[in-house]
């Protein structure tokens, strides 16, 4: 079931909501430049096993509305509270991946963790994102060829062999974000930091990590576990930055213990 919920004036996101009388809420956060549909190959299975499953596609992204400013951390945060807020959640687990990572860090903090028991952060960009050169790789794409910057975010992506299909399929949720969302996140990459979030996230955290990830280092999910209390980390052997893809399996039984 999809609908649209208004989180600030002249602003609705797009909410995907599997199996909404599941014996638990799990609510996703996709990353760069994607959108929920990202977490496919959680939504065909979680639901099946009792769990409700919510997939919101950030402002400028996916189906949400795309409006030319608002992507700060803040700004991005409030809107999943305002999602919260409206679909009235208690209880529930908060899946970030990459950048959905800092965000969920971020809502935990600005937030006190409102509505959440559980954190699971996969890969994610915290508690820095991009290096300035990164980032402006990735501008200067953005704003000649956005096309080919998504093709060296999928090449980097992963670590076992992905075929064409999959990566036109990338691709495309890639390109369904507007192009000045997609610029504003790399700023927001570079110019934020998320070291002052980190002490103040007190619920059961889950890191998981690629040990190949290309995009954000393995160390980082180290340094994530040392600042976040009551927080464990699990090493995945044969992933990059796609580990709810690449080690599928491993990743949806996790969640399904740890939530």
């Amino acid at each position: 079931m999809g609908y649209f919920v208004s989180v600030d004036s002249g602003v609705k996101l797009y909410v995907e909501d599997i199996n909404p009388f599941g014996k638990k809420t799990i609510v996703f956060l996709h990353g760069w430049p994607l959108n929920h549909r990202q977490f496919e190959y959680q939504f065909n299975v979680l639901p099946a096993w009792g769990y409700r499953c919510i997939g919101i596609d950030w402002r400028g992204f996916g189906k949400s509305d795309k409006p030319f400013e608002g992507y700060s951390f803040n700004r991005l945060a409030d809107d999943v509270r305002a999602v919260v807020e409206a679909l009235r959640l208690k209880d529930f687990a908060l899946v970030g991946h990459s950048t959905g990572g800092a965000i969920a860090i971020r809502y935990m903090s600005r937030h006190h963790g409102f509505g959440v028991s559980k954190l699971v952060l996969v890969a994610s960009a915290a508690p820095v994102g991009f290096s300035r050169e990164t980032a402006q790789s990735f501008l200067e794409m953005a704003y000649n060829n956005r096309a080919k910057m998504m093709q060296k975010v999928i090449d980097g992506f992963f670590f076992q062999y992905i075929t064409k299909e999959f990566s036109d399929w990338f691709m495309n949720m890639g390109m369904e974000a507007a192009s000045w969302s997609t610029i504003a996140i790399i700023n927001t990459l570079r110019d934020e930091t998320l070291y002052g979030d980190l002490s103040k996230i007190h619920v059961p955290s889950l890191i998981i990590h690629g040990i190949h990830d290309k995009v954000i280092p393995f160390a980082q999910a180290h340094e994530l576990h040392q600042r976040i209390r009551n927080s464990t980390i699990v090493p995945f052997q044969f992933s990059g930055h796609g580990t709810f893809w690449e080690e599928r399996n491993l990743f949806n039984e996790l969640l399904r213990k740890f939530v």
